[in-house]
């Protein structure tokens, strides 16, 4: 049986929460009259809904798998014990963690709004 290996994890939540993102979109401003605050994605998503799911998807899943990607990278370094490596993986894990408050915080802020 193959194992998921422990840097997919983070990615997974990333995709996870940046679909969950999308569709509460859609579904808000299809149903509920919510309006994308995106200045970027707002006349695409009011226009045209699978440019919207594309762009939105294809970005979720770029950044999600960069981040494999990018951790792999930093992991392949020999001498873990540098400074170097030290704040390049705090730096990365921080990024990590901004981005999942940014998208918990995107989804629940959705979900309030399609429960009003």
């Amino acid at each position: 049986m193959y194992m998921l290996k422990s840097d997919v994890f983070p990615s997974f939540f990333i995709i996870l929460l940046g679909s969950i993102d999308a569709l509460t979109t859609v579904i808000g401003v299809l149903y509920s009259g919510a309006v994308e605050l995106n200045p970027f994605m707002i006349g695409i998503v009011s226009t045209n809904i699978p440019a919207f799911l594309a762009i939105k998807l294809s970005a979720t899943f770029l950044i999600g798998f960069t981040y494999i990607l990018a951790k792999r990278t930093l992991n392949k370094t020999i001498d873990k014990n540098t400074k170097t490596f030290k704040y390049s993986n705090w730096m990365m894990n921080g990024a990590y963690a901004g981005l999942m408050i940014f998208l918990i915080i995107t989804v629940i802020n959705n979900l309030i709004i399609l429960s009003v």
